[in-house]
C-alpha cells in the first residue's frame, strides 16, 4: 500500500495549502496586531464526535511558526462534546491568526469524516466486513481525507490511479468486455513490470460467472446488487477471490450487505458528504 501519510506528503500539502491562503502576506493580522505581542488561543469543539487532524493541527502551526507551542487535550480518534477544548496554542499571535483557518478547515472536515466513518462502521460490528473508502475526494485534499478515514477505523482502498488496477464497467466497455479487459491489464502489468493488484466490477451474475472463467484477478466488485443477488455471487465466488461490495449503499442497507459475507464494503459518501463538524479557535482573555 502506498504510504500518503509520508513526511514529504504531508509537508508539501501544508505548503501548498499556506500558498494559496497567505500568498504574499496575512495584512489583516500584519496590519492590526502588534509583530511581538504574544498570546493563547483555545480550540473549542462546538458538537459532538470523533475529533480528528490534531496531529495535522500541530504540523501547521509547526510550519507556520516552529515556537508556537501547541497542549493537546485529546487525541485524534477520541470522542469529543460540546464545550471541550482540544488544544491550546501559544505564541506569536500573528502566527496564530495565519494558521487559524487552514487548521480549522482541516480538522472541520476530517473530524466529520472520523464520526461517519465510526458510525457506519458500528453498523457493521460483529461482520467481517471491512469499511473502505474510494476516490470520491476533494482535489488536493485527498491525503486529509483518507487520514480521517484511518482516524474513524475505515481501512483506505488505493490512493489513486497509480497503486492499483481497478478495471470498473467502462474500461470493460472499452475495453470490449471482461476477458479483453482482464488480459490486456495483466499484459500490460507483466510488460511494465508491476506488481498491482487487480480488481474487476462486475454488473451481474452473468458477469461474476465470466470473471471467474477468465480468472487472473484478486478481487471482484459486485456494483449495486441487492443483498439477495450479492448472497449468490459470493456463492459463485467461494473464498477463490476477495470481494467488495459497492454503489448506492446507505446507512439503511450496510448491514445487510455485511452479513452477506462480503470481504469489504466501500462507501462514497465517507468522504464526499460527512457533514463538517462545527469548531472554532478562539483567544483567551
Amino acid at each position: 500500500m502506498y504510504n500518503y501519510l509520508s513526511e514529504e506528503n504531508i509537508d508539501r500539502f501544508i505548503a501548498t495549502a499556506l500558498q494559496e491562503d497567505i500568498m504574499d502576506g496575512d495584512h489583516s493580522s500584519l496590519a492590526s496586531v502588534p509583530a511581538q505581542a504574544q498570546d493563547t488561543a483555545n480550540l473549542l469543539v462546538k458538537s459532538e464526535g470523533i475529533i480528528a487532524g490534531i496531529a495535522l493541527a500541530e504540523k501547521i502551526f509547526n510550519k507556520v511558526d516552529k515556537d508556537l507551542s501547541i497542549e493537546t487535550f485529546v487525541k485524534d480518534g477520541d470522542k469529543v462534546s460540546f464545550g471541550d477544548i482540544a488544544f491550546k496554542v501559544s505564541g506569536k499571535a500573528q502566527s496564530i491568526l495565519s494558521a487559524e483557518r487552514l487548521v480549522l478547515n482541516c480538522m472541520q472536515r476530517m473530524s466529520g469524516i472520523a464520526t461517519y466513518t465510526t458510525q457506519l462502521n458500528q453498523l457493521i460490528s460483529g461482520t467481517n466486513a471491512k469499511l473502505l473508502d474510494t476516490r470520491k475526494t476533494t482535489p488536493n485534499f485527498r491525503i486529509a481525507e483518507k487520514w480521517a478515514v484511518k482516524i474513524g477505523g475505515g481501512q483506505n482502498h488505493r490512493f489513486g490511479l497509480f497503486d492499483m488496477v481497478m478495471l470498473k464497467d467502462n474500461h470493460v466497455d472499452f475495453a470490449g468486455g471482461i476477458e479483453a479487459a482482464i488480459n490486456s491489464t495483466v499484459a500490460y502489468l507483466k510488460e511494465k513490470n508491476l506488481a498491482l493488484k487487480i480488481e474487476i466490477e462486475t454488473r451481474s451474475l452473468e458477469e461474476v460467472k465470466e470473471v471467474m472463467r477468465v480468472g487472473k484477478v484478486d478481487i471482484i466488485m459486485l456494483d449495486n446488487m441487492s443483498p439477495e443477488i450479492m448472497s449468490q455471487a459470493l456463492e459463485i465466488i467461494g473464498r477463490k477471490y476477495e470481494s467488495e461490495a459497492s454503489g448506492g449503499i446507505t446507512e439503511e442497507t450496510i448491514r445487510k450487505v455485511a452479513e452477506t459475507g462480503i470481504d469489504y464494503i466501500s462507501v462514497g459518501a465517507l468522504t464526499h458528504s460527512a457533514p463538517s463538524l462545527d469548531m472554532s479557535l478562539k483567544a483567551v482573555s
